[in-house]
């Protein structure tokens, strides 16, 4: 992501879009959401706030595309968790497997990139995704939900509790994330911290499929 100065006549025509995105997502990187400021990422770049401007007519809408990239960094931590569960072998293991990775790899990326998961669930400003202002069309819960159809599919969930199972597992990693970054939990040593990691992960597991 560019950060240093640069001409603004070496731009093309939407490149500079692409490069206040970058150097808005580097703010948001070290400083989270409160460091996303329209002017200081034109600064960055080396260029006007007005031809900043033209692009991005005011914050918020800054904030919309950052967020979209930290939400795609979010996906790939996911996915990184993901690719770690072995292939083959019972089909209902490794989905349950592949459930709990998703969780794991959620919890990662708020832990190593707190400024990141702060700015995509930034409270002021509605969480956006590449398909609308609806959370649940993001492509994190998109990743659960996917999922979870499979669990049905092979009857590890029954048809009549699937309804809501994505949200109540998305609580619960995303409140022992919180808890961790910003609530009491943030005291606790490394160890304990990962223990409730663990222990919250295996819930959301055994408390949604059926053995």
């Amino acid at each position: 992501m560019p950060t240093s100065r640069v001409s603004r006549h070496s731009y093309h025509h939407g490149d500079l879009a692409n490069a206040l995105t970058g150097a808005a997502l580097e703010l948001a990187r070290t400083g989270g959401p409160e460091a996303v400021v329209l002017r200081e990422a034109a600064r960055q770049i080396g260029v006007s706030a007005t031809a900043a401007y033209r692009h991005f007519s005011s914050r918020e809408a800054l904030m919309h595309a950052v967020k979209d990239c930290a939400l795609g960094e979010m996906v790939e931590r996911m996915q990184q968790e993901l690719e770690r569960v072995p292939a083959g072998g019972d089909p209902a293991t490794r989905l349950r497997a592949r459930l709990r990775a998703l969780g794991a790899g959620y919890i990662g990326f708020a832990l190593e990139k707190p400024g990141l998961f702060r700015t995509a669930f930034q409270r002021n400003t509605p969480i956006t995704g590449q398909h609308g202002a609806d959370p649940m069309e993001t492509a994190p819960f998109k990743m659960v939900i996917a999922i979870l159809d499979d669990l049905v599919e092979l009857g590890l969930i029954e048809p009549d509790k699937r309804p809501f199972l994505g949200m109540a597992a998305w609580a619960t990693v995303h409140g022992m994330a919180d808890l961790i970054l910003d609530g009491p939990m943030r005291h606790m040593t490394p160890e304990i911290q990962q223990a409730a990691v663990d222990r919250a992960l295996d819930m959301v597991v055994d408390g949604i499929t059926v053995r």
